[in-house]
């Protein structure tokens, strides 16, 4: 018989641990993540008491999968619009964390006795949070619809981008022993154009092929698709030197600004569940004793340094953003731990020889333990918060609320003038990097295959190139034109001029760097399919650039280009029953609820629900199957499976989604104390039953249901009401009760 892989046996333990332990976390109400880590210590190879792991690196490759399904999870959930939104906050509270953690983390490891390059990877380890344990968390405690973890979301994604770029710094830093900073901006750029290239080229194609695709694709197709595109965005990461989680968050994002984007996500979740537990458990299995025992208190000590120091420069950076203070201590507890990328850093570390191998184990043990606290913190932050406020002085609480109230605002003539640099540099940004993208496919794929094309046609080669160059800078011509002629006028320019005085300044050289990225990509094509002198690239681009001024085909063109992308890129949010102004963003939100079988609303109307003055908030539309009803009325039902749109504030929406998405508290319950019970009966020409009809008989008294009636042979299943009782007809039927037919039991037998 052939042997079993190992990798089954090893499957089969984790899986079996996790379930077990779990269920006890679940009674016992704590996070389940918990429990997952605690399982992966049972089944590891310091628990010698339970069958261990025989193949770790087998684990370590599904660990990877759960890390790629839980931020491909949290980007499904996290859409461009809110990074937009808070994209500021998340900027400002990440570097200011990093500052903050790294100098206190660099002190603690002097203090502990640390090598001083040691000091600067445990800095940079403990700066890091763990994305994917605090979205475990926000799941576990039903928080992931709060107003402030949006936020904390935007913070995590900026500092996994961080979290890139210190590993090209400490890596240079590591083998050179000095800091290269011409290596920083490069992979700052590069991580900058990839974003850019693949959310553009993402949101214009991937939605429009879903679209064609829609009527063609069921749950099992899109699931597939899905997850294809993910793992493809993973591969393109990890080809261009960033992080597959990255690759995977970046797709996630995508998708959620598509019509299917919901469905996605539900149907993605078993799969972001089941291997989400495997990384867990395989975090768990890194857990030492020994390790815990011999360095318990440096362990303390980096732990409690993290624990307290983290969560207060998160919440400090959180407030500088401009958030108000309740929702910076909600926010900042979340940052409370270390994670996958402190493995990384701390693995890094390692190959390079530059720390010691005690601080490897040292670390993963301090990420348990904050692990194991970060669900606590979070649920403790409000508790804080009402303990904290009433005791902040009037003086300084006043300066908070007036800093958050005028973080956002800006005075009249310098707002004018930043959003027209802020539009001045998001164009040339986006539409430079897909110039670029084009310039770059066309050298490196569009030019080796037409080379080939005419050599083998015997065709001399300059024709090859000539081709190539006209091909390629014909299908950068809308975008030739949309970084140096789209929202320039002369009307524009004048505003602009008598709104602020020296704008001047500011104006000429943004619309000079326009002209400058148009002519300079336009030369790298041209130069890098025919080897002219500079100055004639320049006049051709010069040509090129003019042609492209004034050809209105290729204004059109580049006008569909754009409505189709802002169409797909706003294709979720036209879904929304209206659009709230933006002025009023920040008071109401707006969800779309999915009603559960086990709501207490469901089958209710709105006006028995009472839902205004329950929970403050307004339904505005019912979604059943096709059909849709807005604004219903005081006698629309409420029914399972509708999709339900609310809008009020935060609380109000947080109130009436914990009575709409009720979960059950068993998945299964126990019918063997709600028997139906079956009997037959013959009816006697003198019996109490001959002659009647069903509707009519004695059995409708005791809520009996008639299921066949035996006659001549033959069998009525399911006969209709009005069938009249025959001498000699054998009955079928069922009842929820214990019955007799008085004067006739023995003619009634229980089946």
């Amino acid at each position: 018989m052939e042997s079993l892989p190992a990798i089954f046996m090893d499957l089969a333990i984790i899986l079996v641990a996790a379930g077990v332990i779990t269920v006890v976390f679940k009674w016992l109400k704590q996070p389940l993540v918990l429990g997952y880590i605690l399982a992966g210590f049972f089944i590891g190879p310091y628990f010698p008491w339970f069958p261990a792991i025989t193949d770790a690196a087998n684990i370590h490759v599904w660990s990877d999968i759960g890390i790629v399904f839980l931020m491909f999870g949290l980007g499904l959930e996290f859409s461009i619009k809110k990074l937009k939104k808070v994209g500021a906050t998340g900027a400002i509270t990440a570097f200011t964390e990093l500052a903050i953690m790294f100098l206190i983390g660099s002190s603690v490891g002097k203090i502990l006795g640390f090598q001083a390059m040691e000091c600067t990877f445990l800095g940079c380890m403990l700066s890091i949070s763990s994305t994917s344990i605090i979205i475990k968390s926000f799941d576990d405690l039903k928080l992931k619809q709060q107003k402030f973890t949006s936020t904390v979301t935007a913070v995590l994604v900026v500092e996994d981008l961080i979290a890139v770029l210190l590993l090209v710094v400490l890596s240079t830093v590591s083998v050179s022993r000095s800091f290269d900073g011409g290596e920083l901006v490069g992979q700052i750029v590069k991580l900058v154009f990839f974003l850019v290239a693949w959310f553009v080229f993402g949101i214009y194609l991937i939605p429009t092929f879903l679209r064609w695709m829609r009527k063609y694709m069921s749950e099992e197709t899109l699931l597939i698709l899905a997850v294809g595109l993910c793992f493809g965005m993973v591969v393109l990461a990890s080809h261009a030197g960033f992080s597959t989680a990255l690759g995977a968050f970046v797709m996630g994002a995508i998708l959620s600004e598509t019509i299917e984007a919901d469905v996605i996500h539900r149907i993605v979740t078993p799969l972001k569940n089941l291997f989400g537990a495997v990384f867990f458990v395989s975090v768990g299995m890194l857990v030492d004793p020994t390790v815990l025992v011999k360095y318990i208190v440096p362990i303390l000590v980096i732990a409690l340094t993290i624990i307290i120091f983290k969560s207060l420069a998160a919440t400090i950076g959180v407030t500088l953003s401009g958030r108000p203070l309740k929702t910076a201590v909600q926010s900042g507890f979340c940052f409370c731990q270390i994670g996958e990328f402190s493995f990384i850093i701390a693995g890094l570390g390692l190959s390079f020889k530059v720390i010691s191998e005690t601080l490897y184990p040292l670390i993963v043990s301090v990420s348990i333990l904050t692990t194991f606290v970060t669900p606590y913190m979070i649920k403790g932050a409000l508790p804080f918060y009402n303990w904290l406020e009433p005791k902040i002085p009037t003086a300084l609480k006043r300066r908070l609320d007036q800093y958050a109230e005028n973080a956002h605002k800006d005075s009249g003539n310098t707002a004018s003038l930043q959003s027209f640099i802020r539009k001045q540099l998001t164009n040339i940004l986006i539409h430079g990097v897909i110039l670029i993208a084009i310039a770059l496919l066309s050298t490196s794929l569009l030019r080796p295959l037409l080379d080939k094309i005419f050599e083998d046609a015997h065709i001399p080669q300059i024709w090859s190139r000539i081709t190539g160059m006209g091909g390629t800078l014909l299908l950068m011509a809308p975008f030739l034109w949309a970084v140096a002629v789209k929202n320039v006028s002369k009307q524009r320019l004048k505003e602009m001029f008598e709104t602020y005085r020296h704008s001047q300044a500011v104006v000429i050289p943004m619309l000079l760097l326009r002209y400058f990225v148009a002519l300079f990509v336009v030369g790298l094509v041209v130069g890098s399919y025919v080897n002219l002198a500079v100055g004639f690239l320049m006049v051709i681009a010069v040509m090129v650039v003019m042609g492209v001024l004034f050809s209105r085909r290729v204004n059109g063109f580049y006008t569909q280009i754009e409505e189709r992308f802002f169409s797909n890129f706003n294709s979720r949010q036209a879904q929304a029953s209206f659009r709230i102004p933006k002025g009023m963003e920040n008071e109401f939100g707006m969800e779309r609820l999915r009603m559960t079988q086990y709501s207490p609303l469901a089958g209710k109307t709105l006006k028995e629900g009472n839902l205004r003055d329950r929970y403050g908030a307004n339904v505005v539309t019912i979604e059943r199957g096709d059909n849709i009803i807005d604004l219903p009325g005081k006698d629309d039902l409420l029914m399972p499976g509708d999709l339900v749109t609310v809008i009020g504030t935060e609380e109000q929406v947080s109130k009436i989604r914990a009575d709409i998405e009720v979960e059950a508290d068993m998945l299964v319950h126990d019918r063997s104390n709600h028997e139906l019970h079956m009997y037959r009966y013959r009816v006697d020409a003198d019996g109490p039953l001959c002659g009647m009809e069903i509707k009519n008989s004695t059995l409708s008294h005791h809520r009996a249901m008639v299921i066949a009636i035996e006659r001549g042979g033959q069998k009525i299943v399911n006969p209709d009401r009005d069938t009249v009782f025959m001498p000699g007809d054998m009955l079928w039927f069922i009842s929820p009760e214990e019955m007799t037919l008085k004067g006739f039991e023995s003619k009634l037998i229980k089946i």
